[in-house]
C-alpha cells in the first residue's frame, strides 16, 4: 500500500480512500482473470463506489489498470527487501530473492497472480523487484561475483526466469515449490557465472528470517 504521508483532513482521506479502493478492485480483476475488458461501472461497483468517482482519479481504465499493477509491483518489493535486510552478497540476495519470489505464490497470491497476468511487461520496470535486482547484479558484476555481458539482458533472464516458475506454482499448487525455487536459484546463479558447487550450497542456504 502507499507510504506516502496520510492526507490531512477529512477530504483528502476520503478522497484518498476512495482512490485506494478503486486500485484494490482492479488488483482483485487482474488477479482474478487478467480481464481489463471490464466495464468502469463493474469496477466501481466492486470498489463500492460511485461510477462518478471513478474520473475524479483516474483518466481511464487502462491508467488504472497500470496502477493496480505498480501497487502490487512495490508491495512485492517492500515484502522481499524486509526479508533481504543486511544481506549483502549478491549472489545470496538474487538465490533469496527467487525463493522469496516463489513462496509468495502461496503468501501473497494477488499479487503473484497479477506477475502471472501482467508481469512480463514490467520485467524492467522502474517499480518493484526490478531495480532492486538490476541493482544486485551490477554490485555482482562490478565485484567480479557475477560475469555477463549486459546487466539488463541477465535481468531478463532472471525476470522471465522467474515469471515461468511463478506459472509453474499457480498451476501446480500441490508440487513442492521450495525444491523447485531452489533449483531455480541455483540454475541461476550458475548463468550468472557463479560455480556450480557454490551455487549449489547458496541455492541450498537458509532462508533468512521472517520477523
Amino acid at each position: 500500500m502507499p507510504t506516502s504521508a496520510p492526507p490531512s483532513n477529512r477530504f483528502e482521506r476520503r478522497r484518498a480512500a476512495t482512490r485506494q479502493a478503486l486500485i484494490r478492485a482492479a488488483r482483485q480483476i487482474l488477479a482474478e482473470s487478467g480481464d481489463t475488458s471490464v466495464s468502469i461501472q463493474a469496477i466501481a461497483d466492486r470498489a463500492d463506489v460511485g461510477f462518478g468517482s471513478f474520473y475524479n482519479h483516474f483518466e481511464s481504465k487502462a491508467a488504472l489498470f497500470d496502477e493496480a499493477v505498480f501497487d502490487a509491483l512495490d508491495e512485492y518489493g517492500r515484502a522481499i527487501d524486509e526479508r533481504l535486510e543486511g544481506i549483502d552478497d549478491p549472489a545470496e540476495r538474487v538465490a533469496f530473492g527467487v525463493r522469496l519470489s516463489a513462496r509468495m505464490a502461496r503468501t501473497h497470491p494477488e499479487i503473484m497472480r497479477i506477475l502471472r497476468h501482467r508481469g512480463l511487461g514490467h520485467i524492467h520496470s522502474d517499480r518493484g523487484l526490478s531495480p532492486r535486482a538490476l541493482d544486485d547484479l551490477k554490485t555482482g558484476a562490478a565485484s567480479g561475483r557475477f560475469t555477463f555481458p549486459s546487466p539488463e539482458i541477465a535481468l531478463s533472464a532472471l525476470g522471465g526466469s522467474l515469471l515461468a516458475l511463478l506459472d509453474l506454482h499457480l498451476a501446480q499448487p500441490d508440487a513442492n515449490g521450495d525444491e523447485a525455487a531452489a533449483a531455480m536459484a541455483e540454475m541461476m546463479l550458475r548463468m550468472l557465472g557463479v560455480p556450480a558447487d557454490e551455487a549449489l550450497d547458496i541455492a541450498d542456504r537458509p532462508l533468512p528470517a521472517h520477523d
